[in-house]
């Protein structure tokens, strides 16, 4: 197993507590759990997200049966809030930030017809760019206020050239609902990310082993069956280019006097002129949390922008050139599963964005329905995606 994030721990999890084999995970990290690792911070013990917030939440049953094995889950529901100017909105977009910004109450029938009547200066269908299609989906002033700066800091590019793909929909709900998941399942981990995490890697039959990069030792590990979850284009030595990233640089800060610095735990900052494109303070993730300091807070500042060479890779660009050097690595992937028993998963592997619950259930399926019936009965693994 090549990566201890959540798909890697999944897949491993399962083979040793389902059919008792024992199971090696290389790490290149010097800590288990992917970008999902938390921390407690120094000086106050905030649980902090290393690498930026994680927020559970799953409609998918299975997926929810299988995680409470190894977590209890708190009844946080996260909920965004938007800075504009010098005034805050509820997000994701609804009936509070449209009366909010437009400054009238509006009946959800009245603020449909007003967005409508805004959104009329561009055809969907016939948009260009990304400007366009967002204009022609919410209208241009809610476009302007809380998704021109906010997709230029993201993207580092102005939206009149990116491409119309990039926003398929810009969801409005019409009512007060102001949760940002909708989904049945939500919640965060009780004990922390890492202790959810760690409960997965003491199953019996699991080692792990930390500070090991895959590439300097694969030549001296057995021939076994290797599910590879690092970048999928690295497996093959870039052969055919790199696959372009966008990653994100985090700026922590601890503020000393105040043991609340912004009221919410995510707030996103969408002018242009604000360099970061939120701030995260952690104590509000978990508020049940008496153990916290009262005048003391930790606040991290996210920062978006394309990867570089050795950068943390977080979300696929996804061009055209993207698509078509994939589609080679992808075939690529289906021979080497076939000729080496290699199979690619996880958001690196599969060059993929995938939330954790996601990630977890790919990871199901792919033992069940692939890893388990080689290892149970000697079917041959298949080249063919999950």
């Amino acid at each position: 197993m090549v990566g201890s994030g959540f798909f890697g721990l999944t897949v491993a999890e399962r083979a040793a507590n389902e059919l008792g084999k024992r199971v090696l995970i290389l790490e290149r990290r010097n800590h288990i759990g992917g970008n999902a690792y938390s921390e407690a911070e120094p000086e106050t013990g905030i649980e902090v997200h290393r690498y930026g917030a994680h927020l559970f939440h799953t409609s998918n049953k299975r997926v929810w049966e299988y995680v409470n094995r190894f977590t209890s889950f708190t009844n946080y529901q996260h909920r965004v809030f938007a800075r504009v100017a010098d005034q805050v909105y509820a997000f994701p977009m609804n009936l509070a930030l449209i009366n909010s910004f437009f400054g009238r109450s509006h009946t959800p029938d009245e603020a449909r017809a007003l967005i409508a009547s805004q959104a009329a200066e561009f055809d969907t269908a016939a948009a260009k760019n990304l400007e366009e299609k967002a204009i022609s989906l919410i209208g241009r002033p809610l476009y302007e206020a809380f998704v021109k700066g906010y997709t230029a800091k993201q993207w580092q590019t102005d939206p009149t050239e990116l491409d119309p793909s990039i926003i398929t929909r810009l969801p409005v709900r019409y009512t007060f609902n102001n949760r940002y998941f909708n989904d049945s399942f939500e919640g965060l981990p009780t004990d922390g990310y890492t202790a959810w995490l760690e409960r997965m890697a003491e199953t019996p039959g699991v080692t792990v082993k930390l500070d090991t990069d895959y590439f300097a030792v694969r030549d001296q590990l057995p021939d076994v069956p290797t599910v590879y979850t690092g970048p999928l284009d690295r497996y093959f030595d870039y052969r055919e280019g790199e696959l372009g990233w966008r990653t994100l640089d985090f700026e922590q800060e601890v503020l000393t006097g105040t043991g609340d610095f912004q009221g919410t735990s995510v707030m996103n900052y969408n002018d242009i002129d604000v360099p970061y494109t939120r701030i995260h303070e952690f104590r509000h993730f978990h508020p049940e949390r008496a153990e916290y300091p009262g005048d003391k807070t930790v606040i991290v500042r996210e920062f978006s922008r394309f990867a570089e060479s050795g950068d943390e890779p977080y979300y696929p660009i996804n061009t055209a050139g993207d698509r078509t050097k994939l589609e080679r690595y992808r075939e690529l992937a289906r021979k080497e599963t076939v000729n080496r028993k290699v199979l690619f998963g996880g958001r690196l592997g599969t060059y993929k964005y995938l939330d954790m619950h996601m990630a977890i259930g790919s990871a199901l399926t792919m033992f069940e329905n692939r890893l388990a019936p080689h290892l149970t009965d000697g079917t041959p693994l298949s080249g063919e995606d999950d």
